[in-house]
This record gives C-alpha cells, structure tokens and sequence, in this order.
C-alpha cells in the first residue's frame, strides 16, 4: 500500500483565525496550586481554542466531505444572488463561516454534552462521531470496539456489563455479585450508532447513564465521568424499530443534519478510493487532545463570558413561547404545559383565542416552551462557538447561531398555525434549522421595536432588588411595592398579553411578594 499524500496529514498554520484578540481567561484559584508537573498548558504550545480550531479546519478539509458553509457570519456587506423560479436566495458571507455538520460535533467534544447527528445512510454521521473519539486520544481500534450498535436485541447486559457467572451462583446477595462493565463507559467520547434502533427497556437504562452518569446491574453501580456523547439515526422523527421514549430524546443537547454529498466533490472519493484512505487513521497528533487539556478547555469555555445584552434577547425570546391563556384560571397555571398535563393539545385551546394576532405572535406557532435543561444547553454551546472563535463573550451572532440546531427538538411546531400558511413560509415546516433562526430574528426586532435595551422598567426594579434588602427601611420598601403596583396598574389598560409581558408581571409579582415579606419582618422586629 502507498503512503497517503503529506497533504492528508496537514494540519492547518496558526492563526487559523487572523485578527482574533488571545484569550485572557478570568482569574482561577487553582492556577495558585499550579506546578510544573500540574495540567497547565506547556511552555510554547498553542492555546485550545486554536487547536480546536485546528481540529475543525483539518476535518473539513480533508475528513468529512462537507462543503456546506451553513453557519453563517458576516464581516461587513455579505454579497447574496438569488437562483430559481422560487428565488433562493445564496449568501456569500463576508465572514469566516463554518459547516454546521463538522463544527457542532466538534463543540460537542470540547464541552462533553450530547450530540445526535440525523441525515441518511452513508452520509458520513459513523465517521463524524469516530473520528471525535480519535481527537480524545484513543487509538480508532478502541473507539470502533467501543461504539454501541443500536439493534432490536441489545440487553441491559449487552450495553453496560455482564455479572460474573461464579459469583451468580455463590452469592447470597445482589451486594456480593461482580459486574464485568463495558469498557466504553469509562471513555471521554461515547458512541451508540443508531440509537433508535434499541428496545425500550435498554433505553430506558441508556437515559440513566446519560442523564445521571452512572449504570446500574445487579445494584451494582458504575459512575461515568463526563463525556462527549454522540448517537446517530437516519431520520429526527423518533421513530426506527422502537420509538424513542421521550426521556431520552429530550436529554440530547443538539441535533445537527449530515446534509447531502455534492457530486462537485466525487474527484476526493476517486481519490481515497484508489488509494485506500481512511480519514480516521490519519488524523495528525498535533490536533489530538489529551485528557488534561480535554479538562482544560471545557473550563476555559465555561469563563467566557454572556453579556447582559445578549441575555436580555435571549430571556426575551424564551419569553414567547408557554404562554397559552385558556389553559388555566389561575395566572401562573396559563401555560402550555398546564394544557399538555390534562390531555389537551395546545393547539385545540390556542385556536379559540382572539386577543392576539396568531400570525404577528411567534410563540403562537409552537406547542410548548423551553425547559430548563434546553436553555443550559444554549448556554453551553453559545460560550463553545465564541470560544472556538476566539472571542471572550458571547456575540448575538454566537447566540443565533447555534439556537437552531439547539432547539431543533426542543421547540415542536403547531402545524396549524396560519403563519405557515404565509407567502414564503411553507419551508419552516419541514426546515426547522431556518424556522427557529426565524423566530429569533422577529424576537430580536420585537425587542429593538420596544427599545427594551433603554427602556425596561421591570429590569430596573430586579437590579435594584439584587442589591440587596438589608438596610432597607418601611418607607422604602413600600415605595417600591407602589411602583410594582402602578406598572401592572398600567399594563392592565388594553395592553395585550403576550409571552414576554406574561413572564415579566410573574417577575413583577415575585418581587412584590419579597418586598411583602420583608416589609412585615420590618414591622415585627420594631
């Protein structure tokens, strides 16, 4: 066999990103305890973020075939065409934008959450997650062993450990029996190919180890560190040869497409094929990372920094979508959710409303809100994008980006709404990457309509309540109960309620109650 071509062991040159400003990380107190034996960067190395970099250029250049710059970011005017009786319209963008099916695997790895990659057989989703499993430094032997094959017999025992058979037979009890655990458990990268494919009850003890890090045989119990988890299936609809329970679906952090091969690049395949290349055993050691630097970065990532300007938009557009007035009585019982623990679809209830514009209303056009678990998730990849962009916050561009690949599970669509139905809408039922980048966007003018960053009187009262309470006499506090008051007073005169006023007047009357509280502790200690 031929040696491969130099060029296929290539790794980029440093800056991969010109211009771009070094990290300065905020203070830690571990590097006080930091010696020269300790897990510190070594002497002359590159920072992570350009390594991960690195990392990224390699793949898209010579792994994965993916010539798709869909996650787009602009440095100036971005030229655009449009093409076809349906006026497509293609954006050259005047920033270095990235693949979405390389780059959100690749943040995955750098922050250890879950990743499923979607899209049909042969599109390359295998030889993405593999390839992950290579960056952590285990040799690809060990990752392919490793990976879970989802199929209609995968046991409990199969996927997490098998009880010794001599302990089976002596042991009085379950406390006295060994488990022989797999030894992908304890691996940095975890891969189940085809997730959908395995029966219902294995799944549910693949949600504990994804959810809780630990497996369970025997009441024998293994714990897992962190890892970077990837599934695949061919298609995001849940289904295969068992329903995914929802669980576990809901526990995936992001969902990215392997998008179709483009027949412009069949000259590579001509090549790897006559060649007998495999991408995934070529990867140069320069772009390989070790433990200590896997643990390194992830803390890194978590320093970058969410301004307020950027949480503000992005508390604003989670604002939109649980509101569902006819759903309860009670005001904080008027959500989605309420409807969804009866029985009732959302949509059934949201047809009879007539107060708000169902097609002006983004949140109208969903059947739930966002959990708690999803908007951690947004955190985590926003400050992952900024990072591998060599930035120390988090840009509104960093935050729209990744939200729809995100939030691609995470935000169901009301198929019946009418602002499908609008000229040029028809696509967001079946693309919802662009759907959700849409809603963002009416978020987003919504927000600067409202000039929420100079006008926002219920942001003012929760920063002067997070100064604190002690020291605060009767007289001031009920000064701020009558502003409370008097707002709400205001809304109430013919202003339509919406998501966002709905989860500011619940804000509002969560500092009422403080101030209640405290003002009646006043009056007891006189």
């Amino acid at each position: 066999m031929e040696a491969p071509p130099a060029a296929y062991r290539q790794v980029s040159q440093a800056p991969t990103l010109p211009g771009g400003a070094p990290h300065e990380p905020d203070f830690d107190v571990a590097a006080l305890y930091e010696t020269p034996l300790g897990t510190g960067p070594a002497p002359g190395s590159l920072p992570l973020d350009e390594k991960l970099r690195q990392a990224y250029f390699w793949i898209v250049n010579h792994a994965i075939i993916s010539p798709h710059y869909d996650m787009e970011f602009s440095d100036g005017p971005s030229p655009s065409v449009t093409l076809g009786d349906s006026k497509a319209r293609l954006t050259l963008p005047s920033g270095q934008s990235y693949s979405s099916f390389v780059l959100i695997p690749l943040l995955t790895f750098a922050v250890r959450r879950r990743c499923l990659l979607v899209g049909g057989p042969g599109r390359g989703k295998t030889a993405s997650a593999i390839l992950m499993g290579v960056l952590a430094g285990y040799p690809l032997r060990e990752v392919r062993r490793a990976m879970q094959h989802g199929h209609p017999q995968l046991t409990i025992s199969d996927l997490l450990g098998t009880p010794l058979p001599a302990d089976l037979i002596k042991a009085e009890r379950a406390a006295d029996i060994d488990i022989a655990w797999r030894s992908w458990l304890s691996m940095r990268v975890k891969i189940i190919d085809e997730y959908n494919r395995i029966p219902t009850r294995t799944q549910s003890a693949l949600l504990t180890l994804m959810s809780d890090g630990y497996a369970e045989v025997f009441d024998q119990i293994y714990e897992a560190s962190d890892s970077a988890w990837y599934l695949t299936a061919n298609d995001d609809a849940g289904g295969g040869t068992y329903q995914v329970i929802e669980a576990l679906r809901d526990r995936i952090d992001v969902v990215v497409h392997a998008l179709a091969f483009n027949s412009r690049f069949l000259g590579e395949l001509v090549a790897r094929v006559e060649q007998r290349l495999r991408p995934e055993e070529l990867v140069p050691p320069e772009i390989v990372f070790s433990q200590a630097e896997h643990d390194r970065m992830s803390s890194e990532i978590l320093r970058v920094r969410l301004p307020d300007t950027v949480r503000r938009r992005l508390e604003f557009f989670t604002a939109q979508f649980e509101l569902l007035e006819p759903a309860g009585e009670q005001f904080e019982y008027r959500t989605k959710d309420t409807a969804k623990l009866a029985g009732v679809e959302p949509h059934l209830l949201a047809a009879g409303e007539t107060g708000r514009d169902r097609i002006a209303d983004i949140g109208a056009q969903t059947t739930g809100g966002l959990s708690v678990r999803a908007l951690q998730s947004v955190l985590h990849y926003a400050k992952a994008l900024a990072y591998f962009r060599d930035r120390d916050e988090v840009g509104l561009d960093d935050l729209r980006a990744v939200l729809p690949y995100v939030l691609h599970d995470k935000l169901d669509a009301d198929d019946t709404n009418p602002a499908f139905d609008e000229p040029g809408a028809q696509a967001y039922r079946t693309d919802r990457v662009s759907w959700i980048r849409h809603l963002f966007d009416r978020a987003c003018a919504e927000y600067d309509r409202l000039d929420l960053d100079v006008a926002d009187p219920v942001g003012a009262l929760l920063a002067e309540f997070a100064d604190g309470l002690d020291g605060l006499d009767e007289q001031t506090v009920t000064g701020r109960l009558a502003k409370i008051e008097a707002l709400l007073t205001e809304w109430s005169s013919g202003r339509k309620l919406y998501g966002h006023v709905y989860d500011d007047a619940l804000a509002l009357k969560y500092l009422h109650q403080r101030y209640v509280n405290y003002r009646t502790w006043l009056r007891w200690k006189r």
